[in-house]
């Protein structure tokens, strides 16, 4: 299990913060370890944080990863995806992502996906821009050199000439049609549509048994990857 999750609140100039991450590591844990304990942080001292979240945050995940990557003898040359949401005042929420980790609202019902999945296919011209190349050999999904199923990630010192560590930025008012947030590795969207997650969270109260149940049924159809998920509910 090379997942890590961060699902917290802060106070910061009179604000309440919601911070809530997946972080799913590969080739060893020790690069979403580090990110659990410093990509938020890094944002948040961001001078422009308040003023240009978006930026702050691309600026910060860019930054972050150039630290992962200066400090490899100590972390090694694994690497993570990451999944980041930051809810102000429950009024306005920003997410964030590299890889395949991704996040869901549900807006009156329906889901509506938040991030990309960055896969080798879809950012294949930019890897081979870079010297790079696409195979689905070893197995049957695309890798970046044959090794990485995503064209993103944090640390993979190896291949970072051909990856990206920016990430992909949205945001979203918290209005009244929104009540639901999932995020989740990649373990749960393999096995499951985006629909059905927003379906089963929303038919439970409690959001803890609700990431319960969505990791429950994972696992029960097979799921051969790490599952983490993080439901968040706006409103009962």
């Amino acid at each position: 299990m090379e997942d890590y999750h961060v699902a917290k609140f802060v106070q910061m100039q009179e604000k309440e913060v919601g911070l809530f991450a997946i972080y799913d590591g590969h080739r060893g844990d020790t690069v979403p370890s580090y990110l659990q304990k410093h990509l938020f942080s890094s944002i948040l001292k961001e001078e422009e944080f308040w003023d240009n979240p978006a930026e702050s945050i691309s600026k910060a995940y860019q930054n972050t990863d150039q630290e992962i990557l200066s400090h490899s003898s100590d972390l090694g040359h694994g690497g993570s995806t990451a999944v980041t949401a930051i809810l102000i005042n429950g009024q306005r929420l920003w997410i964030a992502n590299v890889g395949d980790s991704r996040a869901v609202v549900s807006r009156q019902g329906q889901a509506v996906q938040m991030t990309t999945d960055h896969e080798p296919n879809t950012e294949r011209g930019i890897i081979e821009n870079k010297g790079g190349f696409v195979s689905n050999m070893p197995g049957d999904v695309p890798r970046v050199n044959g090794q990485l199923a995503v064209s993103r990630a944090f640390g993979d010192k190896s291949l970072k000439s051909h990856l990206r560590s920016d990430p992909d930025v949205q945001t979203t008012e918290v209005d009244i049609d929104i009540d639901i947030l999932i995020l989740a590795s990649d373990g749960l969207w393999k096995v499951m549509p985006n629909q059905e997650a927003v379906d089963i969270a929303r038919r439970m109260r409690d959001p803890l048994k609700a990431a319960k149940k969505l990791t429950a049924e994972a696992l029960r159809r097979d799921s051969k990857d790490d599952i983490s998920c993080i439901v968040v509910r706006f409103r009962c």
